[in-house]
């Protein structure tokens, strides 16, 4: 058809190619979300166990997803809107089991990423759960005190119907903490009138939460790397760190690696990266900082560290260990190839794309993957449900020997696993996961 014999192009047209073109000035769709990675790295592992499209489409995608509109008063009396979700991927294997975030940058693809990480997380490690994870568009940091507790108890209020000890039990994430844990906590026990700690995880000592939950995250990933340096004979005590991400995971991994004689070289949050590569960065000191300061805001005028011109720069530093303990999609494949670490363990959920696993591979770099590093929080949660439910309450000791028996015996069988398939420890842990998951939908069959 000649030009000039072709229609006119209607408005929606024109605006669609105008969206297109924008979008791709921005690049905006050519990063995959963390959903898009989680799918590609559930398919890598069933690909190599040749699953069936029935057995994929009952553990792949999440079961229930659910948004809610949040109302909450403010202190100056106006109603403000917040965006809240909760998905519940798969109950296959037990109740869903996942923390709450507080984000100004959360969204659905996001949680749904989360979810899907937790149902394959509680499996490796051989936990009766399944996987959920919740959030909420805020920034906490500009609620008041009053306001962020009618936020929390919003949130539960809102979606109450889904939580319950047997149904779904939640959890501390970014920017939620045990008093957060506390309201949702009471919240859910006024509205039927009784006591029921076990609906959520990470609470206060007080309320019936566990010894050793609040640094679960990083021991249980520190019997993990204890396990990696001894495969390849490592001298520990002589390791040099960096890690991004200096919250509750980051801080007690700087803490807990240093008193196994590891060098801190390298620490970072929201407000920057800072490095000591010749006298490292003593951890305590750093902790310190922030209790005062609330992040490491100015931390290189109060220490020998110096403050790095770009704070990614931390992930690409030589060292022997490098420890994403930030948010997702951190190494891509632009920077994976400038990656000196021997060893990346995931303390963040995500922190790596497919397409960096696949250099770092190449690389030689041996990942102990976020679904098996990072464990150590849920299953010290799940130690905590499983206390709440019998009303009795062990000793720190108590906890610290099963968590370092379930990290010790998963890391182990995820690596076997690894040599047995020949595959990286990514989708070692998820062959394993879903052989598990799937195994549980497979016996209990549809309900029709």
């Amino acid at each position: 058809m000649s030009p000039q014999h072709r229609r006119p192009r209607t408005k929606e047209e024109i605006y669609e190619e105008l969206y297109e073109s924008i979008l791709e000035e921005m690049n905006v769709g050519d990063t995959p979300s963390a959903f898009d990675n989680a799918l590609k790295q559930f398919d890598r592992a069933a690909a190599v166990l040749n699953l069936t499209e029935n057995q994929i489409a009952v553990i792949k995608e999440p079961r229930r997803v659910t948004q809610v509109k949040l109302p909450v008063r403010m202190d100056d009396g106006r109603i403000e809107i917040f965006d809240g979700y909760r998905v519940q991927h798969n109950t296959a294997r037990g109740p869903a089991k996942g923390g709450v975030r507080f984000h100004p940058q959360v969204n659905l693809d996001e949680v749904k990423a989360l979810a899907f990480w937790m149902t394959y997380k509680c499996a490796v490690v051989g936990i009766p759960m399944g996987g959920g994870k919740g959030g909420v568009v805020v920034d906490p940091r500009k609620l008041s005190y009053g306001e962020l507790e009618r936020l929390a108890r919003r949130y539960f209020a809102e979606l109450i119907d889904l939580f319950g000890p047997d149904k779904d039990i939640p959890a501390p994430d970014v920017n939620t903490n045990p008093q957060v844990m506390a309201w949702f906590m009471d919240t859910y026990s006024m509205h039927f009138q009784n006591f029921i700690p076990a609906v959520v995880t990470g609470k206060p000592l007080e309320l019936g939460g566990s010894a050793g939950r609040n640094q679960a995250t990083a021991q249980g990933m520190i019997y993990c790397v204890h396990r990696a340096t001894g495969h390849f004979k490592m001298n520990l005590a002589n390791s040099t760190v960096a890690i991004q991400g200096f919250g509750n995971a980051g801080s007690f991994a700087a803490k807990l690696l240093a008193q196994d004689g590891c060098k801190i070289v390298a620490i970072s949050d929201i407000e920057g990266a800072f490095v000591n590569m010749e006298d490292g960065i003593d951890p305590n000191h750093a902790i310190e900082h922030v209790q005062k300061v609330g992040t490491l805001r100015d931390y290189d005028q109060n220490s020998t560290a110096k403050k790095m011109d770009n704070p990614l720069e931390l992930l690409e530093l030589p060292v022997d260990i490098l420890i994403p303990a930030a948010l997702e999609n951190q190494i891509t494949q632009d920077n994976a190839g400038r990656i000196q670490a021997k060893i990346v363990a995931e303390c963040a959920n995500g922190p790596c794309t497919p397409e960096a696993d696949d250099i770092l591979e190449e690389k030689g770099t041996f990942i102990i993957p976020d679904i098996l590093c990072n464990a150590g929080g849920v299953t010290v949660s799940y130690l905590e449900w499983v206390q709440n439910r019998m009303g009795y309450y062990w000793s720190e000791e108590r906890i610290q020997h099963d968590l370092k028996t379930i990290m010790e015996n998963a890391f182990q069988f995820v690596l076997q696993t690894s040599l047995q398939y020949k595959v990286p420890m990514r989708t070692a842990a998820f062959i394993v996961g879903i052989q598990r998951v799937a195994k549980a939908a497979e016996l209990r069959g549809l309900y029709a």
